[in-house]
């Protein structure tokens, strides 16, 4: 059987009793970094009644995902077999969805244990009145597709939670201040850890307050809803910008009744 096990998202003491008991039955780990879940279960072993189990650890993250997979599918129905990400609900924003995908298709039995979530932790603490959020993930890195994508994240009229680097959350800080510099933001640093920190307040104000902020972290951002449409794109503006194909089809796409694939063989003709 498979059991997936959330970890604590910072503080160890947020393991469950149920994630210790299911450790110790387990015949093999898999684990987004087997280093890390290593790490957490000498942590557990010295502070709790935990005993370290010896048994096998092996790798399974998005780049060796489906080769694993292939390798241990076997191992899936006789063992009890434990997935790990590195911090909080495996699966979310993770690659063990390809477990989830294979046990289904398969009738295989499995099991996800409840615990940590950034995502709900986060929107807890953002105090937005509204109970409805949507959980959008790390937005693309750069370039045209983080434009599209965060401003049909600013348009959307749900409050909208993002995951995003430390190294880019000053960026993103501007990116919505220039789209709206009055939107409620609520940013949650490092949860659950010693240097936990809230801050909420307009993109403006905090795009000022972080210029003296220590950004080391890991991040988790509320978006506010608003139901005025933010600064908006139009065909004419997407047609005469310089970039490929694939990516001006797929701009189009979204604020046009027309799907990517026709706007693509229009754009190539």
């Amino acid at each position: 059987m498979l059991t997936f096990i959330p970890t604590p998202i910072g503080n160890p003491q947020d393991i469950t009793i149920r994630a210790l008991k299911e450790f110790e039955k387990a015949t093999l780990f898999l684990c987004e970094d087997t280093r890390e879940t290593k790490r957490l279960l000498r942590i557990l072993e010295e502070r709790f009644d935990f005993t370290y189990p010896e048994v096998e650890f092996l790798s399974f993250h998005e780049h060796n995902g489906a080769e694993r997979l292939s390798e241990v599918a076997e191992r899936l129905k006789d063992e009890q077999v434990v997935y790990v990400s590195d911090a909080g609900m495996p699966v979310i924003s993770d690659p063990g969805q390809i477990l989830v995908a294979y046990c289904q298709e398969n009738g295989l039995e499995y099991d996800v244990l409840p615990g940590a979530s950034a995502v709900i932790t986060a929107y807890a603490a953002s105090g937005f009145k509204d109970g409805k959020f949507l959980f959008y993930g790390f937005l693309p890195q750069k370039g045209s597709e983080r434009s599209s994508e965060l401003i049909e994240v600013m348009n959307s009229s749900t409050n909208m939670v993002l995951y995003e680097a430390p190294h880019r959350i000053e960026k993103l800080i501007g990116e919505i201040a220039k789209l709206d510099e009055n939107r409620e933001l609520f940013f949650a640093k490092e949860l659950s850890k010693k240097f936990q920190n809230y801050y909420r307040g307009s993109a403006k104000k905090l795009l000022e307050a972080f210029e003296t902020i220590n950004t080391k972290g890991e991040w988790v951002v509320v978006i506010e809803a608003k139901k005025e449409k933010v600064k908006a794109l139009y065909v004419e503006d997407i047609l005469a910008f310089d970039m490929q194909p694939k990516i001006k089809a797929k701009l189009l796409a979204k604020i046009t009744d027309k799907n990517v694939k026709d706007w693509y063989q229009e754009l190539i003709y």
